[in-house]
């Protein structure tokens, strides 16, 4: 388990806390904990990176949902959001959070001396230029849950333009807006901030001819269709992470990333939870008085369970095994079957007369709930009628 604090305490914000909540909590944090405010302060320096790592995740909608499900493991290990958060993170929430655009002459960015950062392109350029993450919500038969498969999908997004190849056309000169620095210093008060020059988005340079069908960017809108293996045993609100199958960048820039979240119809035999699976299985009324064999489906072809005699409705039986695989190789889930005494219809008249004469040779002893039930209501009314009488005595 994960030692590091809650990113909901770190904020000191409540677990259903809301976007405005979030970052009220987060500017009143980030200017107390600034390191321009705490110079030499190594305690304020740290306590500045856990609370500008906590809103990037928690104002992050999908990155909030893997937090809120898994906590810290869902950064985990390559897992969504990558492992770990650097310096150079807090650098670009901060200044997402707090940075205006603008000019700006010399002079050193307070990120610079903090986070060590240094001048114009470099990792600012690179990210300006990557393409965008995308999601695809994709329906699935309880089958292909279960059984995994394969499916292909098709969706639009910016792709790579096939007439520059990619690089948004030839040429390059010196961005006449931040001088080929590839960055902007902006003043606001006690803060002194370093951004990307919008212009160029960091690069320092312009391109001379641009791509006539792509203005420029390297990517133009097209439908992309991608051939995607479904896992046997995913179930709904779990991802698949199609690497680099995202947003093409710009001008060459590296590609996002696909996630597609899973959403399982339902099944009209089975219902899942975890990996144990449920069903209902209907029985004559005979079979659950004088008690019998009967089939039950499994995912594996009918399965034999033998009911005891006096059976009633309602009644669970489990099948060991009978379930799911995890997907982490932890063992198979249950099947828990829930029988449902089916009350015959369609009598015909010789079945009715039979029935007769079966109810007329029932006596109490063949129905005890119905005579305990009689018992405790005759105690009920009699409770009641004392009551009513020590009223009447009171008064």
């Amino acid at each position: 388990m994960s030692s590091k604090a809650d990113f909901y305490d770190t904020l000191g914000v409540a677990r259903d806390a809301d976007a405005t909540a979030l970052k009220k909590a987060y500017r009143k944090l980030a200017v107390q904990y600034h390191p321009d405010k705490n110079p030499g302060d190594d305690a304020a320096e740290a306590k500045f990176k856990e609370i500008t790592e906590a809103y990037g995740v928690l104002s992050d909608e999908e990155k909030r949902a893997a937090y809120d499900r898994y906590g810290h493991d869902a950064f985990q290990g390559g897992g969504m959001g990558g492992g770990g958060f650097s310096s150079a993170d807090a650098q670009d929430i901060f200044e997402q959070f707090f940075g205006g655009g603008g000019g700006g002459g010399g002079g050193g960015s307070i990120f610079g001396d903090l986070f060590g950062a240094q001048g114009g392109g470099g990792r600012g350029a690179r990210a300006n230029n990557g393409g965008s993450d995308l999601r695809y919500d994709m329906e699935i038969d309880f089958e292909e849950s279960v059984f995994g498969s394969r499916r292909k999908i098709t969706y639009s997004t910016n792709a790579t333009c096939e007439d520059c190849n990619g690089a948004g056309g030839s040429g390059r000169i010196e961005c006449p807006a931040c001088k080929g620095s590839g960055y902007m210093i902006t003043s606001n008060g006690l803060f002194r901030m370093k951004q990307a020059c919008s212009s160029c988005r960091g690069s320092g340079n312009m391109l001379k001819d641009p791509c006539k069908t792509c203005r420029g960017e390297g990517r133009a809108k097209k439908k992309q269709t991608i051939e995607l293996k479904i896992p046997a045993g995913v179930e709904t609100g779990m991802r698949l992470h199609a690497r680099g199958k995202g947003e093409a960048g710009r001008q060459g820039g590296a590609a996002g990333d696909l996630y597609v979240v899973i959403h399982v119809r339902k099944h009209d035999i089975f219902e899942r939870d975890g990996e144990d699976l449920y069903a209902e299985v209907h029985v004559p009324f005979a079979t659950a008085a004088l008690g019998g064999e009967i089939q039950v489906p499994t995912l594996d072809g009918f399965a034999k369970l033998k009911l005891p005699s006096s059976t009633e409705s309602g009644k669970l039986f489990r099948l060991r095994k009978q379930g799911l695989k995890s997907p982490r190789g932890h063992g198979q889930g249950d099947l828990h079957v829930k029988v449902i005494v089916e009350v015959p219809s369609k009598l015909s008249r010789a079945q009715k007369k039979l029935l007769e004469q079966f109810g007329a040779e029932m006596t109490e002893s063949n129905h005890p709930k119905s005579v305990d039930l009689k018992r405790r209501t005759e105690e009920f009314y009699s409770r009641k009628k004392d009551l009513e009488e020590d009223k009447e005595k009171a008064t």
